[in-house]
């Protein structure tokens, strides 16, 4: 059974900083890609960012400069280093992973929420 689990998730300032990662484990196949997303309240889930396994990093408008994403190709494991993080950013982050025969498996989510 693939398992995706993300942590690091929690409750920030405005211009704080948060770390998430998220770890697939089972029989995944080999991974070709993991992506972070993210669902705020009242709005359709957004791609945030992209780590590929050749190494290559997109991200959306809305948080490049201030997000980035990394990937740990031999454990499967990809993180988001959040900076200068602000209230639109408070939503439930996902993470999503591709393997090499196009499936698609997704984490529980784990929330960020940004506030004074």
């Amino acid at each position: 059974q693939v398992q995706l689990v993300e942590s690091g998730g929690g409750l920030v300032q405005p211009g704080g900083s948060l770390r998430l990662s998220c770890a697939a484990s089972g029989s995944i196949g080999r991974v070709s890609r993991m992506d972070w997303y993210r669902q705020a309240p009242g709005k359709e889930r957004e791609l945030v960012a992209v780590a590929t396994s050749g190494g290559s990093a997109n991200y959306a408008d809305s948080v490049r400069g201030r997000f980035t994403v990394s990937r740990d190709n031999g454990r499967d494991v990809v993180s988001l280093q959040m900076n200068s993080l602000k209230p639109e950013d408070t939503a439930v982050y996902y993470c999503r992973a591709i393997n090499a025969y196009g499936q698609n498996y997704w984490g529980q989510g784990t929330q960020v929420t940004v506030s004074s």
